[in-house]
């Protein structure tokens, strides 16, 4: 594979301990000390009453990451596109979709059947942007964050257009828990930019490689990347975070990785 450049515009950032991008990049640099806490949700205030009501921990996990990302980038969501990666799908929903199944009355809502395919939170997210452009859904267990983030740099050098990921990842109840132990709802939006612009962050550059991942020297945060398939991007994000040349290798698949080279704008 070629190496895929871009450029990052925005970051949306949200799970345990980490509100958002803004107030955790001293955690990710080493200057503040990181503080595992239950991810707090906010309500989807994009969307109309009605969906609002029926939107679950997805909806309510990306509309908050993308539209921190896109609103830092300065760009229009409308026109903007997108790339869903997960794991999984709404844990909770196929909770109680299999426990419905399971009694006898089978009879599923039609809320709880949409909420459960594995591009809900695309459909939500036209909904509450009015986005038109094409929206991709991809899912690769625990390569899901870097398979994203392959197709959306893909999107961006092909189609010499912007992009936004979104990664995000949410936990099952129990007994699914015990086969699937996600251990809380984390997400990290991108918006991405064929060249730079004043908004630039960073540039990042993404080729394979075969060396190991790179893990995290802070115990806690390394919990939390291993824990979620979402958080093996937190290596991006601290580099970023460090505002100097860095280059990481961030968890792919069993016997390739993805080698990012990330340089300041």
């Amino acid at each position: 594979m070629n190496t895929l450049s871009a450029y990052i515009e925005g970051i949306g950032l949200l799970g345990p301990g980490l509100t958002d991008w803004a107030s955790s990049q001293p955690i990710l640099s080493g200057l503040q000390a990181y503080q595992p806490e239950k991810t707090v949700l906010p309500p989807p205030a994009l969307l109309p009453a009605a969906e609002r009501r029926r939107s679950g921990v997805i909806i309510k996990l990306t509309q908050a990451i993308g539209l921190e990302a896109i609103t830092a980038a300065k760009q229009d969501a409308a026109s903007l596109p997108s790339v869903f990666a997960a794991s999984g799908g709404d844990g909770a929903n196929c909770h109680n979709i299999c426990e419905m199944l399971a009694s006898d009355d089978r009879e599923i809502s039609p809320t709880r059947f949409h909420n459960s395919v594995h591009n809900a939170a695309a459909g939500y997210w036209s909904i509450a942007t009015g986005a038109m452009a094409t929206a991709s859904v991809v899912s690769a267990f625990d390569a899901s964050f870097s398979a994203g983030l392959l197709e959306a740099l893909t999107q961006v050098v092909v189609d010499n257009t912007h992009s936004i990921l979104l990664s995000y990842d949410t936990t099952y109840p129990e007994p699914l828990f015990s086969t699937r132990p996600i251990s809380d709802a984390f997400g990290i939006a991108l918006v991405l930019a064929p060249q730079p612009s004043a908004q630039s962050l960073v540039k990042i550059s993404v080729s394979l490689t075969d060396a190991s991942a790179d893990k995290l020297t802070d115990n806690a945060l390394e919990s939390l990347r291993s824990a979620i398939p979402a958080a093996r991007g937190l290596p991006l994000l601290r580099a970023i975070a460090l505002q100097t040349d860095q280059h990481v290798v961030l968890d792919y698949l069993d016997n390739l990785r993805l080698a990012v080279t990330i340089t300041p704008c």
